[in-house]
């Protein structure tokens, strides 16, 4: 992290710039087109997507790998019947995006690295809702590759966003 970074941490400026964020970019619509993304691409495969958007982390946890995969745990991400879960963790005041997913989706560390970068490039142009949907449509695309549709396929995660 940044001497600037570190800064803005403890003035508590990195705390309102994250609410900010939360409330300029996450609002009622957005979260609606999220949420409608991640329902018609879970369609094509038994893969579940679920997005964690986070505009403070908490005081508990400053690493924002381990605050994803605590999230990833409270949220059952890991529960569902084919180990398919993916989470999308976006922590506003800390610029951090995280992508934890099960076991049963073998992706590369790059891919999942890839999605990252691509959607914290689109955030630091103000593309929120560009990079965001742009961000689901690509981890749909390795779910669909990796965790084909198959027969006994159910939407067992919620597709809302959570916001935390």
């Amino acid at each position: 992290m940044s001497m600037r970074s570190n800064i803005k941490q403890l003035m508590g400026l990195a705390a309102m710039h994250g609410h900010w964020l939360r409330r300029r970019h996450f609002n009622e619509a957005m979260l609606a087109k999220i949420a409608e993304h991640i329902r018609q691409g879970e369609t094509e495969h038994t893969g579940e997507l679920v997005v964690a958007v986070e505009a403070t982390m908490p005081s508990h946890e400053a690493d924002p790998e381990l605050r994803a995969l605590e999230v990833y745990g409270r949220l059952k991400v890991w529960d569902t019947p084919f180990n398919s879960g993916v989470l999308l963790y976006l922590a506003l005041d800390r610029r951090a995006i995280e992508i934890v997913a099960d076991r049963g989706i073998t992706a590369s560390s790059a891919q999942w690295q890839r999605v990252c970068e691509n959607l914290q490039e689109s955030l630091a142009k103000g593309h929120y809702q560009h990079g965001v949907l742009a961000a689901i449509d690509t981890i749909q695309a390795i779910l669909k590759a990796q965790a084909p549709f198959g027969d006994h396929h159910q939407d067992s995660l919620a597709n809302a966003p959570v916001i935390l």
